[in-house]
């Protein structure tokens, strides 16, 4: 073959290799639909994951406020923590779920409603995004809902009539903590002024921790834990099963923060998993030296609320702040948080076992702040008006509903009942029937 042969080779073999380069790019470009099908599925997937996590939180909410009561009050914590997680499911399905995200807001954001029950539109997608199916969202926001209720339950653990918690979770989680959430989530009012809580610092923690708060006003406290004038202790039964629990709930904390993304973004879920983890070690650093400082020697009860503290704060920012600021908040976090629970205790004589207030309300409000201070494009003075009608609504709202328990049913145990323990006297058995109880407190 002759040299014009051989040119004409070549160019035949270029243009052929041009042309798959080519085939092959307009192949990469177009978009594949079974591609697409693979995307929604696993990011579905992974909210469905993070659902499970949010759920095992309630054991750990269970185990933590068992181990920091004392042994009498066992079953009666459990079977709250369990009646929750039903209580908080149904609700929300009913009314919640429909309040919270109605479609469209009226009375300028700050009420909505698309009718009773759950039903998805057409295709079962949401609207607002592509990432999930309306169930996965529904039984997600589900879990979350009943998370609000638990905080309650520990502040006003071993002396609450059963029958009148069960009414007030009941109503609080079915109307107001979906109204308010819908303010800031739902596109109320709050979210279009630009208030920022990526995973509920307010929308949950705090919403629980300021029903806890009024509960515990309401209540008084325990028998014996204030005489004449002077604070005595009394601390819980099982500190390893208080220990087991926050390490549950930080396990669980990767489905709450991290799955609040609502997509399996690799970028965006591997942030918040490092600002969530370095939150919570930073806590536990802050109360563990905070603790020390103050009470001369290191109380694991304190740090377990540290770890648990540093989470809260996180929850409002994991998404926009980097992993020193994480540090930061949760440092400052942990150091709050033993104030609060020793403020609380001894200055203003309220009285609450297991530092719910301190942990959800106290830090929720410093983790909503923190994001205002360290997020990019979030307003601080927005985020102190979100804090502020948060709390204003949620106080008067659930001294409404606890007050109105307390005429129709009361919602104290008698001072028998309680020294006897509300195992006996509510359930009629013991957590840990065949052992000698030497000491009864």
């Amino acid at each position: 073959m002759n040299s014009s042969g051989l040119m004409r080779c070549g160019k035949i073999f270029f243009v052929g290799i041009m042309a798959m380069a080519a085939s092959a790019a307009a192949e990469t470009v177009q978009p594949d639909p079974s591609y697409i099908d693979l995307k929604f599925m696993i990011d579905n997937l992974w909210i469905l994951i993070s659902t499970i996590l949010v759920f095992i939180m309630h054991l750990g909410f269970a185990t933590l406020e068992s181990g920091l009561t004392r042994a009498k009050n066992t079953v009666n914590i459990l079977f709250k923590n369990v009646s929750i997680v039903a209580i908080g499911l149904l609700t929300y399905s009913c009314v919640g779920f429909s309040l919270m995200y109605p479609g469209e807001s009226f009375a300028g954001g700050w009420f909505g409603f698309s009718g009773f029950g759950i039903r998805p539109p057409e295709g079962g997608m949401t609207l607002a995004y592509g990432n999930y199916t309306y169930w996965t969202y529904f039984i997600f926001q589900g879990m979350f809902a009943a998370t609000a209720a638990t905080i309650v339950s520990g502040a006003v653990a071993e002396r609450i009539k059963l029958s009148s918690f069960l009414i007030f979770a009941a109503v609080f989680v079915a109307f107001v903590y979906p109204i308010v959430g819908m303010w800031g989530w739902g596109g109320g009012w709050l979210g279009r002024l630009g208030f920022h809580d990526f995973a509920g610092s307010t929308f949950v923690h705090s919403v629980g921790g300021w029903a806890a708060l009024a509960g515990i006003i309401v209540l008084g406290p325990r028998n014996g834990k204030y005489v004449n004038g002077h604070v005595r202790p009394i601390p819980g039964h099982n500190i390893p099963l208080a220990a087991i629990g926050a390490f549950i709930l930080w396990f669980g904390w990767y489905g709450f923060n991290g799955g609040s993304v609502l997509k399996a973004d690799p970028a965006a879920v591997s942030l918040v998993f490092v600002t969530t983890s370095l939150g919570a070690a930073a806590g536990i650093l802050g109360a563990a030296a905070t603790s020390w400082f103050i009470q001369k020697k290191p109380d694991i009860s304190m740090v377990l609320n540290g770890s648990l503290a540093g989470l809260v704060s996180i929850t409002a920012g994991a998404d926009c702040i980097t992993p020193l600021e994480s540090v930061i908040i949760g440092i400052i976090a942990g150091i709050v948080v033993v104030l609060a629970v020793l403020f609380f205790e001894n200055v203003v004589k309220l009285d609450d076992p297991v530092g719910a207030t301190s942990v959800h309300l106290v830090s929720g409000i410093w983790g909503t702040l923190a994001a205002g201070i360290f997020g990019e494009g979030t307003s601080v003075v927005v985020q102190l008006i979100g804090i502020a009608a948060i709390g204003a609504a949620c106080l008067v709202t659930a001294f409404t509903i606890l007050f109105a328990v307390k005429s129709l049913v009361g919602i104290r145990v008698s001072a028998e009942e309680e020294m006897r323990g509300l195992d006996i006297g509510e359930h009629g058995m013991e957590a840990y029937p065949g052992f000698q109880i030497f000491v009864t407190q």
